[in-house]
């Protein structure tokens, strides 16, 4: 694919704004050494060093398109205690709006993970999940309701905390529905899954599972060439969505598209040290490019080459445009 085609549609991201709606979490990263094992039990000593606090989740999502130069908002939940409000901080330096954020009754997600020598020891969570008290999920409802059609694309990155849900679901197809149909727009809907809730996801632009992801929605084996697109179209149809865009790890990503042929895409990764926040790079990269009126093939294209970068860094790493333009000059 031509080198100054993708560099032209990376350009244009700054012209474009993207809604995230899903569950927020903050990541809390412990980073440290370990010279011996515990006398206590057999575990290591970790020697803490630095720590700290990263916008995580669907957050990670909008991190990522800010960083890749474009703008967005974000929609969800945050708990009424300190994380919630060092949340707030951490979306305010981004910069963006927290005017789609709810506070709720339960706690902030926190997703805490030690790493010593480059390498994670052990991650605990702390979280309630479920769908939104009554209350919190009328105000996100309203959010949408008042805000959604001041955007180009909206994501949809579910983490089965509860803020994707039917209700939310279903009125957002109702919205995109509506505006489709008054502004004579597309309007792309891009869903990075969980595969229990695949039947909340009918008629996606482009639905983004993972390799194991992909098994379980389409109850099929990925073991071979012929399995790859028979699992992606069996997804597809499913939920009418107009793309599958499987990612497959060091094997690159599978691209299945509305005209039933498949794409295949070679990873651009040189080395992987952390998948961490990987699909939510791909999903931000997928949406800024569809707002700006690209292909299916070259957005997908571009995420390939925004999560090669990403996983070569530890932690819930993001990826910024002059990082992936210096990589599109040089392939």
């Amino acid at each position: 694919m031509n080198g100054e085609r993708l560099q032209h549609i990376l350009e244009k991201f700054r012209d474009v704004k993207i809604l995230v709606i899903g569950d927020v979490i903050i990541d809390h990263f412990i980073w440290g050494t370990v010279s011996r094992i515990s006398p206590e039990a057999p575990v290591p000593v970790v020697n803490v060093g630095k720590e700290e606090l990263l916008l995580g989740g669907s957050a990670n999502v909008l991190r990522n398109i800010v960083s890749l130069g474009g703008s967005g908002g974000l929609c969800g939940m945050i708990g009424s205690d300190a994380m919630g409000k060092e949340f707030l901080h951490l979306l305010e330096e981004l910069p963006a709006s927290t005017a789609g954020l709810v506070a709720g009754k339960r706690p902030t997600t926190v997703k805490t993970r030690v790493v010593a020598q480059g390498q994670q020891v052990v991650r605990f969570d702390r979280e309630e999940t479920g769908v939104p008290a009554g209350e919190t999920l009328k105000k996100l409802l309203a959010y949408l309701e008042a805000h959604l059609s001041h955007f180009d694309a909206v994501i949809v990155s579910d983490y089965a905390k509860g803020v994707i849900n039917e209700e939310l679901m279903a009125r957002l197809h109702q919205l995109l529905a509506r505006i489709r149909r008054r502004e004579e727009r597309p309007f792309p809907l891009i869903v990075d899954p969980k595969p229990s809730n695949l039947h909340r996801f009918l008629g996606a632009t482009i639905i983004t599972p993972n390799n194991h992801e992909a098994e379980i929605m389409s109850g099929m084996a990925l073991t071979d060439e012929r399995s790859l697109p028979a699992a992606a179209r069996h997804i597809c149809e499913e939920i009418d969505c107009g793309a599958v865009l499987i990612t497959r790890g060091e094997a690159g990503m599978a691209l299945w598209q509305e005209d039933g042929t498949l794409v295949t895409i070679p990873t651009t990764a040189k080395e992987v040290y952390d998948v961490t926040g990987a699909g939510d790079t791909v999903a931000a990269t997928l949406a800024l490019g569809l707002a700006t009126g690209c292909s299916t093939e070259e957005a997908a294209v571009l995420a390939n080459y925004a999560a090669g970068i990403v996983v070569g860094k530890v932690g819930t790493a993001c990826v910024d445009s002059r990082e992936l333009q210096a990589t599109l000059a040089a392939a």
